[in-house]
Formats: structure tokens, sequence, C-alpha cells
């Protein structure tokens, strides 16, 4: 990276428009209905955040694919 982490994402996240999502409870809770198709803990919370906000995920991890989400690649 050009710059140190915190000042380089900051300012590229200000760039694109892009918004970070904050985990609550809700998420980490939702965890624990999907189902067994992908072990990564931080992948089943992302997967969880875009259940539980109707959100869409970007990726090419055929494995999310597997879950009721909207996949866009």
């Amino acid at each position: 990276m050009p710059d140190k982490p915190e000042s380089f994402i900051a300012e590229q996240l200000n760039i694109n428009g892009i918004q970070s999502l904050p985990i609550h409870m809700s998420h980490a809770l939702h965890v624990y209905n999907l189902t067994d198709h992908h072990r990564d803990p931080f992948d089943g919370m992302i997967i969880a955040q875009a259940q539980v906000e109707d959100l869409q995920i970007l990726t090419m991890d055929s494995q999310i694919e597997k879950y009721e989400i909207k996949v866009i690649w």
C-alpha cells in the first residue's frame, strides 16, 4: 500500500463512495441459522449480514452461492 492502511483504506472508501457495514448482534446471531456449506467464520458473517440486511455479495467463491443470497460475479 502506498500509505498506512488506516489512511489508505479510509481514503479509498471515501473516493469510491463505499460505506463499511458494522457487525450487529442480529448478524452474529443469524450465523447460527446458516447451513454448513461454508466453514470460514468470516465468510459466515458476510453471508449473515447480507441475508439480514438484504444485500448482494460480490464474490467468486462457489460455496457462498449455495446460500439463499444474491451473488454477483
